[in-house]
């Protein structure tokens, strides 16, 4: 066995046993790519069998560092194809040159030589695969478990295409006339993948801006809604307390009238089976006003709320008789916590409308025992005194 198959074992052997899962691109089938690529381009660019064999260890080694992390892996491949070497009895010049061409595979490293052409232009052979995309997605899962590093498939898109495009040359003969168009139709895909994703992303903002806009618009559907309830109920509580004043406006003047006209009279003798008529009428008006006022009675509440009634969402900020009674401060407070939480706020308008019924409910039900009072006093009224005039002409 040569010294370049005791590497294939050795390097295959310390990577089997340890080097991380986590590293799925750099890892052995990525060095046996680079080796064959070193050997093609070793036949093509015409490389002697003694430049040949260094160029095979150093692309062996070359990563052997990774077992170790991904910081400072070069000088770790050093360490190991070092050791290994001095072992196997190899001259330090000949040390020298591996540990130079591994140096030369990292990634911002200018080639200064025709062998470390090679080895770099070896290094990237992926880049001419028609597996290159799922190979990307490799080497974005080893980033994204070793260093955290995460991209979104239009941002990994790019970043390849621009390092493809911008960053990454062949500097060998071979290399530029038969790898560079393998390279270019990467190229062309990953551009067809950028537009994809660019697509994608395009049609994602305009769901969201339908959403969005849809959102805002049920807001501002809410809004009316509100709005509209609130002006309905308002407008009803007016009529109900318009309706109350007349009925108070009518049985007044009916009782006034009464008392100053029609009962200093009923002392005469002759005016004697006027007396209850008119009492009938006098209660009937008395108790038709006490119904109205009751229908128009405000409900008083304490004014008061606690903090802990905010956060627990039970007070609600929007009836002046919850809060007419508290600091300025307090009151300022509880209405930007409300106003921050969006449910808390609807929550509220809708318990503001519910009450708004209730106390339009009482004041309709007493608005209609209040009318049908005095519809009925008005009747037993008017019988009262036809009766009371016919027992007179009797």
């Amino acid at each position: 066995m040569n010294l370049t198959e005791q590497c294939e074992d050795f390097v295959y052997n310390l990577l089997k046993g340890k080097l991380s899962k986590l590293y799925s691109y750099h890892n052995f089938n990525h060095t046996l790519s680079v080796v064959n690529a070193v050997k093609e381009l070793c036949i093509n660019e015409k490389v002697p069998d003694s430049d040949k064999e260094i160029l095979l260890i150093a692309a062996w080694f070359h990563d052997t560092g990774y077992i170790n992390g991904n910081l400072n892996h070069e000088a770790e491949s050093i360490v190991i194809a070092t050791q290994f070497l001095k072992e196997k009895k190899q001259s330090d010049e000949f040390i020298a040159s591996v540990a130079n061409l591994i140096l030369a595979t990292a990634k911002e490293y200018q080639p200064k030589n025709h062998l470390e052409k090679i080895i770099k232009d070896a290094d990237f052979i992926h880049i001419t695969s028609s597996e290159y995309l799922s190979t990307c997605e490799c080497l974005r899962l080893e980033l994204n478990n070793t260093t955290n590093m995460s991209f979104s498939n239009l941002q990994w898109a790019t970043e390849n295409f621009d390092f493809l495009l911008n960053k990454h040359q062949f500097y060998t003969d071979f290399a530029q006339k038969n790898w560079q168009p393998l390279k270019d139709k990467n190229i062309k895909r990953i551009q067809k993948k950028i537009n994809k994703q660019e697509k994608k992303k395009n049609m994602l903002i305009e769901d969201e801006n339908k959403k969005k806009e849809k959102v805002e618009k049920t807001d501002r559907g809410v809004d009316t809604l509100f709005r509209v309830t609130l002006g309905n109920h308002t407008q009803l509580s007016g009529i109900a307390d318009s309706k109350a004043n007349i009925l108070l406006s009518v049985n007044a003047i009916i009782i006034s009238i009464a008392l100053s006209s029609i009962i200093p009279k009923l002392d005469s003798p002759k005016n004697a089976h006027l007396v209850i008529p008119v009492f009938i009428m006098l209660i009937s008006s008395v108790t038709t006003i006490i119904f109205a006022i009751l229908s128009t009675r405000p409900k008083v509440t304490t004014g008061f709320f606690t903090r802990a009634d905010v956060e627990a969402k039970k007070v609600n900020l929007m009836f002046f008789g919850n809060f007419y009674k508290m600091p300025i401060e307090e009151y300022e407070w509880a209405m930007n916590e409300m106003m921050k939480d969006r449910d808390y706020l609807y929550s509220t308008m809708i318990k503001d409308l519910y009450y708004l019924g209730l106390v339009l409910q009482r004041k309709y039900n007493l608005l209609r025992i209040t009318y049908n009072i005095f519809m009925i006093g008005i009747i037993v009224t008017v019988i009262a005194f036809i009766i009371a005039f016919k027992s007179v002409g009797l």
